[in-house]
């Protein structure tokens, strides 16, 4: 593959279709400052929405590569990027072919995800996903058989387990700083869909649709399904459970000691839009309960929990949140949390997000949030969501990963691709 100006990279990338990725809510900016990637591992950005434009920036020396279906995209991708020269390629598969990119970072809405991060590991390249990992189990383990069979290091973008505030409540945890958890409560905000609904249209000039909608079933386009707006309809996302969950409920799999596992029942009931503006919950109310007894709620919108991941053990409380870590001790509020001792288990320390996976790629040491987390943390997401869509308490077995005695919600764990695409 040639190098190009970013004048006939567009003109290029026009021509050929290409790729899109998800806007972004920026805590990931917070981390940047540590974040020092290596100058010699080239990159390839599938993606260049909100979101991917913020990964993008956040390892911008390693970048060799733009990817983006909509064009309008890609040109302030290219443009913010300045003068920089590109390796062109339209479709992200051409790109795969390069042996001049080692590794993809996908930014893509989440139909893809599992599409891309497999085709990359196939083709010997290294892989960032953003969150949620995944639209469906099935996805998930997919992407953890092609990691370990390609050997390669893939990063799952829940960011916050590279946030000390997280990493020290978990520790905390870990280390039983308030004593046996009983409960873990977690807060995930409602829908920021923005109404009112429009008719269905033609797609702009700029943007291959067809090429968007990949793997989704086909359908008119409609401008409130795009974009942002994509993670709150089925086909695409799965709202904000998946949106917030695969940060928050990640962060109570941390704590836990539930990185390779996840519960066992699972109940939930939910509200939905009156006007049917869109498809996922406005508000829900989920119980998930592990083998050993202990219960998590999660809420979204409305009412609810507070906002985060709170961890109710027999000698008080820690919430964690962005930026923010309490903890309660025997009725007390501790003045400075940091200052608490955690004890002999210790987790990962990041330097960040971005850097620990470029860190990672030339030591091949797991990241923070490897493939197999990430999809167990997805999984939690998923099963929320499969409870509230079926309104059935469902039986899980984490080490078999299926649903006992329920057909309708066990078919929900996996998604027929719409042709030609495959996931193989």
């Amino acid at each position: 593959m040639s190098q190009v100006t970013r004048r006939s990279f567009l003109s290029a990338s026009a021509a050929g279709g290409v790729f899109l990725s998800l806007p972004a809510i920026t805590y990931r900016a917070a981390l940047l400052a540590e974040d020092k990637p290596s100058e010699t591992v080239r990159v390839a950005c599938v993606g260049l929405g909100g979101q991917g434009r913020g990964n993008m920036k956040a390892i911008r020396k390693n970048v060799v590569a733009l990817c983006d279906v909509d064009t309008g995209h890609l040109a302030t991708a290219a443009k913010e990027m300045g003068d920089a020269k590109f390796v062109t390629g339209g479709d992200y598969r051409k790109l795969l072919e390069s042996k001049d990119i080692d590794a993809v970072l996908c930014s893509t809405p989440d139909h893809w995800h599992a599409l891309v991060a497999v085709d990359a590991c196939k083709a010997g390249k290294d892989v960032y996903c953003e969150k949620p990992m995944t639209l469906v189990v099935a996805e998930g383990r997919a992407m953890v058989k092609a990691a370990r069979e390609y050997k390669r290091i893939v990063q799952c973008g829940s960011q916050q387990r590279s946030g000390k505030e997280f990493r020290q409540a978990c520790e905390l945890v870990r280390n039983g700083a308030i004593g046996t958890v009983k409960m873990v409560k977690v807060g995930l905000p409602g829908p920021n869909w923005s109404g009112p609904p429009v008719m269905d249209s033609d797609p702009p000039a700029a943007l291959d649709y067809d090429r968007w909608l990949g793997p989704a079933p086909q359908r008119a386009f409609n401008a409130k399904r795009v974009h942002y707006l994509f993670r709150f309809f089925w086909d695409y996302s799965g709202g904000q459970q998946t949106n917030w969950g695969a940060h928050h409920l990640d962060i109570a799999q941390w704590g836990l000691g539930m990185d390779e596992s996840g519960p066992t029942t699972i109940e939930a009931t939910a509200t939905f839009n009156k006007d049917k503006w869109f498809e996922t919950p406005e508000s829900a109310k989920e119980t998930f309960t592990y083998a050993n007894g202990v219960v998590l709620s999660c809420t979204l919108g409305g009412k609810g929990n507070p906002g985060g991941t709170t961890f109710e053990g027999e000698k008080g409380t820690i919430h964690v949140n962005r930026g923010s870590i309490v903890v309660t001790l025997n009725g007390e509020k501790v003045a400075d949390p940091y200052k608490l001792p955690t004890g002999d288990t210790k987790l990962y320390v990041s330097k960040g997000h971005h850097a620990d996976w470029l860190e990672c790629i030339k030591s091949r040491k797991l990241p923070i949030c490897d493939v197999e987390i990430g999809h167990r943390s997805s999984t939690v997401c998923h099963l929320g969501n499969i409870a509230i869509r079926t309104g059935r308490k469902l039986t899980w077995d984490p080490k078999t990963e299926t649903i006992a005695n329920d057909k309708e919600a066990s078919a929900l764990l996996t998604k027929v691709y719409r042709k030609p695409w495959t996931l193989g």
